[in-house]
């Protein structure tokens, strides 16, 4: 009976517009405490090991699900999806050692300044510049963080976040190109060049650590809640969501971040950090639902690579 009443809420008008909203949410909650649970693994495989473990597992995983054998891909394509899988790689390599050194939400606040990049950068409105000061001066409080909570972010942790913004920019618009064509076996294939570009720094980091069954089992559940799962679901919600509902769901990313390393790894933010993580969810829901960016028509995205 309860089955029947869900299975009639969901094919109504209202459960037709928000479950697609639900599942997104639960991709973003599932990436942000797969950063949270990756964090845990630092100690036993280092950052660059634990990258490895979890884009090796992704892949299979994903090449087992999809099976991208089953079409063809020429030379051309396959340029765009190395150059793809490339930056993807890079990212995770990126963002995981920032994880090492500064908090989760910052970490993920300061790497979600790349699609807003992308966003600004292809627009010609000239409302996108306020959303840029909005955003650089959440940039500038959270490089100059309240004292009394965290101290001074480590230099070092800073720059390998704003670096995985700037691979996640290239992922955006070589994920376009690839998936034009391709669609998901583009991103089945891309997380295979992942794997196979970061598995011997993640070897040399870690060696036989990557094999113990504590990081075997852990990068598992890692690359579930990283990979797996938030790819199913999206490729699940994506179809039926408008984009402007898409990026402005995706703004909630820092702030999902922040709220997993305060909840999984104790991390708190000062009030100053969370206002700048604000600024920066602000800027990105204005470049999404300003004039130009509103579209209703519907369309493939291709799955957040962290």
């Amino acid at each position: 009976m309860k089955a029947l009443v869900i299975m009639s809420y969901l094919s109504s008008p209202l459960g037709q517009r928000l479950w697609p909203v639900a599942l997104l949410l639960v991709s973003m909650s599932a990436i942000q405490s797969g950063a949270a649970l990756a964090h845990g693994l630092f100690a036993a495989a280092g950052p660059a090991g634990t990258t490895s473990i979890r884009l090796i597992i992704a892949a299979v995983l994903l090449v087992a699900l999809f099976r991208p054998w089953r079409h063809t891909v020429g030379p051309r394509a396959w340029r765009t999806i190395i150059l793809y899988g490339l930056a993807m790689g890079t990212m995770n390599f990126l963002l995981y050692q920032a994880l090492a050194r500064i908090p989760l939400g910052i970490a993920v606040a300061l790497e979600f300044t790349g699609p807003l990049l992308v966003a600004v950068v292809s627009s010609r409105r000239a409302l996108d510049g306020l959303w840029v000061v909005i955003a650089v001066g959440g940039l500038a409080v959270l490089l100059w963080p309240d004292q009394s909570i965290s101290g001074p972010l480590d230099p070092v942790g800073v720059a390998c976040a704003l670096g995985a913004g700037v691979c996640w920019a290239l992922y955006i618009v070589f994920g376009q190109r690839a998936g034009a064509s391709h669609g998901l076996q583009s991103a089945v294939l891309g997380t295979v060049v992942a794997a196979l570009f970061i598995a011997p720094i993640g070897v040399l980091e870690a060696g036989s650590a990557l094999l113990s069954p504590h990081v075997l089992m852990l990068g598992a559940f890692v690359a579930v809640l990283s990979t797996a799962l938030p790819y199913t679901l999206e490729m699940i919600a994506l179809p039926r969501l408008p984009r402007a509902t898409f990026g402005t769901l995706m703004s909630l990313e820092p702030a999902v971040g922040a709220l997993s390393g305060l909840l999984f790894l104790g991390q708190t933010l000062g009030l100053l950090q969370w206002l700048a993580v604000g600024a920066i969810m602000l800027a990105s829901i204005g470049t999404t639902l300003t004039p130009d960016n509103r579209v209703t028509d519907r369309a493939y995205e291709a799955p957040r690579p962290d």
